[in-house]
């Protein structure tokens, strides 16, 4: 997919047209479109990036993941192996009760609605340290 394709996706997304971004990032009128044929200047595609919130690489098609943010496979590899580790942990232990129950003794909804935030918080904390720790020059 060409760099203006991409941009054209995430204007749609942000329901903004090429010309509302040229000018909120200062750029000439049509300078976007004319990327199909030009390259344009990596400050200029570092305004669009930051205008999106996505990085570089997503724009120039060298990834699909938008953000450094967002979760790899990796990382979802990880939330899995961890919220395992902590059922595992939970599963027949009187000290992690919960209203006087183990998580063996729960109703199954209840236990499936625990293990959903468990796993959301993960994902959560994941991401958080995601843009926490990770370098300017990785972003």
């Amino acid at each position: 997919m060409s760099l203006v394709r991409r941009i054209k996706g995430l204007c749609d997304e942000k329901k903004v047209t090429f010309a509302e971004v040229e000018r909120q990032i200062g750029i000439s009128n049509g300078q976007i479109r004319r990327w199909d044929n030009v390259s344009p200047k990596s400050e200029t595609l570092q305004k669009v990036a930051d205008y999106f919130d996505v990085s570089t690489d997503y724009l120039l098609g060298r990834t699909e993941v938008k953000r450094n943010f967002d979760l790899t496979e990796k990382d979802e590899k990880d939330i899995q192996k961890e919220l395992q580790n902590i059922i595992n942990g939970l599963e027949g232990n009187s000290y992690a009760a919960f209203d006087g129950q183990t998580i063996d003794d729960m109703e199954e909804e209840d236990k499936e609605l625990l293990i959903a935030s468990l796993e959301n918080t993960l994902r959560i904390a994941k991401k958080i340290a995601k843009q926490k720790y990770t370098p300017k020059k990785y972003r």
